[in-house]
């Protein structure tokens, strides 16, 4: 029932996306981000954000003049058509997310007296002949086109209705549609609704995980996985049900403590799920292992002459030798049958049943590790930092480097050794045919996104695939949270935030400025804000809170700090307009919390200690795994907060989103244990 409700919601976002500019995301037809270009398109007028560079703006243009129109009226429509590909919102007007289209959806209303675009497009063009013409039939997939190469609109459709009712699209209220012009958002705001006044948490296990990972059956039952290298299946109890996690600590589901290299900042990194793991039982683990205590350890050095890197130049990172320890992304095997039951714990075998990926790191420190499936193309994604010590050899903005990159790996298709040669892979997978590189060809395959400095934590919003979210490490001074997106370039080591960074030595060299086109964040901090005690900051990403639980919180992306002093919840205004407010959320523990929360001494607010991640279960419902214990967000009410929507929509329809307002800033958690010291893995080392 949950996953039936779980694809119903899907639907009728992907049907929202079409009909609304409000749940429009600025996104270009191969699904990368819109670019400012340096230099003004000749033949567009699509200056600023556009989806075009100057190569897309002359075939435009060839496209245009291949069709031979000479009445200018026409002439001058369909330019404004062809250009529309241009557009920062043209993968909905080209409806990518369904069936791709050849001509944008045309403004065509049904309401209004007035005269609408398209059926302007088909009193200017009926009468005219188009060579090649775009909206014969069989490009929009619908019946064939006469046999001819020049065609007029009359030709090949009988009238002006049934042009619109295929090329055209509702222009009523907040529809994404062309109109022969830029498409613009004008929407409303959420600006009366109430903002949360807290976040209210219990505390459900005493355990300190460092990833979770909800099982794709759609139950109750999630995986947690420690930094030492165990996981486990764990039933999660309702909430408000006084129950706490369910997990037997003797009885891992799978212990891979003897392949992973534990230490302060290495470890067992991350976990993910095939998405068919129910039936198929595949299951994968990120981890760190060290090449000279692990025979099967060794890999390819980051550091290598294919990235103008010399290994022996390296100096010594915390009497470690360069590449010494390696970043391995393994597949292990579970009991299917045995898994899929509740009652029954299943184990997964520890024998690699196939090394995915394995890469020497040149320092200790920045080497991120989480893996995740895309939830609409099924291929793993890997997010990789920058090697630490502030990037000296800009590996980041190295193409040819994986350092500083989130990769996208096909794991359902294994390579051939020829493959594996022709494209350099490092390890048993296959590059989806979409990946970058086949538009770049200076890409190495694998690279999906690059110029990051240490992703930690990054997540796809449960109803916006789309929204691919990751916080990223900063060095000095700056916090942020990226929208990832197609061959993004998000800055660093060029920037720092939207700061210009100077590294403080360049042996690889450096990037200017002016040779890339780099997409700032969307939210962060300074580190000046933040944690002044400790003189430094690091994120941890989140997710976008899709709950009904607290539906004060609905729609908002929820982020923290290492430190867990700061809490922030980033609305969206307009909605998928890529144009987020952020404020600080305070937090209390429920007086009826499973298990007792510990506080700050002196205070009422829990003492999370360190947050290393979050994390969601099947039913949207986010935890909070820091190092004092496991945290579910619960109904604010629970601990005294009100919010005007919970009475009302708690059990029904999700709220719509709502901007936060400030509240006091969260007081430091007390530090207990040895995991602590991931800090120095996460971004603090350099």
């Amino acid at each position: 029932m949950i996953m039936k409700m779980n694809i119903f919601l899907f639907t009728v976002a992907l049907f929202l996306l079409f009909i609304n500019p409000a749940l429009s995301l600025p996104l270009c037809t191969d699904l990368s981000a819109p670019v400012t270009h340096k230099t003004p398109l000749a033949f567009c007028n699509y200056n600023g954000s556009s989806c075009c560079d100057s190569t897309d703006d002359s075939n435009i243009r060839k496209q245009f003049e291949s069709m031979n129109v000479s009445q200018p009226a026409c002439a001058s429509v369909l330019k404004s058509i062809l250009c529309s590909r241009c557009d920062p919102f043209s993968a909905e007007l080209f409806t990518v997310k369904t069936v791709a289209r050849q001509v944008p959806v045309l403004c065509n209303s049904t309401v209004s007296s007035t005269k609408n675009y398209c059926e302007t497009v088909w009193d200017t063009c009926q009468n005219v002949s188009i060579t090649n013409s775009p909206f014969s039939p069989s490009l929009q997939g619908e019946a064939p086109t006469p046999t001819n190469s020049s065609n007029k609109l009359t030709d090949i459709w009988q009238t002006r209705s049934d042009f619109c009712n295929i090329i055209g699209g509702p222009s009523v209220n907040d529809s994404v549609c062309f109109d022969g012009k830029k498409v613009s958002l004008n929407i409303t705001t959420n600006s009366t609704k109430s903002p949360p006044t807290g976040m209210c948490l219990e505390k459900i296990a005493n355990g300190s995980y460092l990833d979770m990972v909800a099982h794709t059956d759609g139950s109750n039952r999630a995986f947690f996985s420690n930094q030492k290298g165990q996981v486990w299946l764990a039933t999660i109890p309702e909430v408000g049900s006084g129950r706490g996690l369910e997990l037997d600590e003797s009885n891992p589901f799978l212990d891979l403590t003897d392949q992973v290299h534990f230490d302060t900042q290495f470890g067992l990194m991350s976990i993910a799920l095939h998405p068919n793991f129910a039936q198929n039982g595949r299951f994968f683990a990120s981890f760190n292992c060290d090449k000279t205590q692990t025979p099967s350890c060794g890999g390819r050095c980051a550091c290598n002459s294919d990235v103008n890197c010399d290994p022996s130049k390296l100096t010594s990172d915390s009497a470690a030798q360069p590449c010494q320890y390696q970043s391995v992304v393994a597949e292990y095997s579970a009991n299917v049958s045995s898994s899929s039951r509740a009652s029954v714990i299943p184990t997964a075998s520890p024998v690699e049943v196939r090394r995915i990926f394995t890469m020497g790191l040149p320092f200790t420190s920045h080497h991120a590790g989480q893996i995740l499936f895309g939830p609409n193309d099924g291929y793993l994604y890997f997010m990789m930092g920058d090697g630490g010590g502030g990037d000296p050899y800009n590996f980041a903005q190295n193409k040819k480097s994986l350092l500083g990159k989130i990769m996208r790996f096909d794991v359902d298709n294994i390579p051939s050794e020829s493959e594996v040669t022709r494209l350099g892979l490092w390890g048993n997978y296959s590059i989806p045919n979409d990946n970058p590189y086949i538009e770049d060809k200076d890409l190495q395959p694998e690279i999906w996104a690059l110029g990051l400095q240490n992703p930690w934590r990054c997540s796809f919003d449960s109803e916006r695939p789309s929204y691919f979210m990751c916080g990223d490490v900063g060095k000095n001074d700056y916090e942020e949270v990226d929208i990832i997106t197609k061959n993004g370039n998000y800055g660093w080591r060029v920037y720092e935030g939207t700061t210009i960074y100077t590294p403080e030595t360049s042996p690889g060299g450096n990037t200017s400025v002016s040779s890339i086109n780099p997409i700032f964040s969307v939210m962060g901090y300074k580190h000046k804000d933040v944690n002044t005690n400790e003189g430094s900051a690091s994120i941890t990403g989140g997710f976008f809170y899709r709950s009904t639980t607290d539906p004060c919180l609905y729609g908002s992306y929820l982020y923290g700090d290492l430190y867990a002093h700061n809490l922030w919840a980033g609305v969206e205004t307009p909605e998928n307009s890529g144009n987020f407010t952020t404020s600080n959320v305070t937090f209390g523990c429920a007086k009826d919390s499973p298990v007792p929360c510990d506080l700050v001494p002196g205070s009422e607010l829990p003492a999370l200690g360190y947050l290393f991640s979050y994390g969601q279960d099947n039913n949207k419902d986010v935890y909070l795994l820091s190092s004092s214990g496991v945290y579910r967000i619960v109904p604010p009410s629970r601990c005294g907060y009100t919010c005007a929507y919970e009475s009302r929509t708690e059990g029904s329809t999700p709220a719509p989103t709502s901007p936060r307002g400030s509240s006091s800033n969260m007081l430091k958690g007390s530090c207990k244990s040895l995991l602590l010291l991931l800090l120095l893995f996460i971004g603090l080392s350099y």
